[in-house]
């Protein structure tokens, strides 16, 4: 299994909104960033996330699962922009902000600490491990 972040500002596709969409979940379209593209590209039904609130609370409130690998996404017609779907699995216990992640050192390589702006990217699995301590969460795994 690999880890992931997506992020999403919550005045256009909230957390709440994520978890309403139920077992069947939602396609993460709209993405324009061929970084964040070919990270779905990769991929697989299984995969977990963390879901993460960007410009309004900047912070981690929740966990996803990849349910749908890559496919065309329906918010365009052009060719070259893939999506996945996702579905809700869990609230964080305790949202993790930004600011928390950059202050703790296990993190400091972690590509929300470094590169902020990557709509979706890769989390290592000791990035997963340590953000669950210390959101005091049980992988739901």
């Amino acid at each position: 299994m690999a880890y992931w972040l997506f992020k999403s500002e919550p005045d256009t596709w909230s957390w709440d909104q994520q978890v309403a969409k139920g077992q069947v979940g939602e396609e993460w379209g709209g993405v324009r960033n061929y970084q964040a593209r070919n990270n779905m590209r990769a991929m697989k039904i299984g995969d977990r996330g963390f879901f993460y609130h960007s410009n309004v609370g900047k912070e981690i409130v929740g966990i996803v699962e990849v349910c749908a690998e890559s496919h065309p996404d329906s918010t365009t017609e052009d060719a070259r922009w893939d999506c996945v779907d996702i579905r809700a699995v869990a609230p964080m216990a305790r949202p993790i902000s930004l600011e928390m992640a950059k202050a703790e050192p296990r993190l400091k390589d972690m590509a929300l600490v470094q590169n902020t702006r990557l709509s979706v990217q890769p989390v290592t699995e000791a990035e997963w491990a340590v953000v669950l301590e210390l959101s005091g969460t049980a992988d739901p795994a």
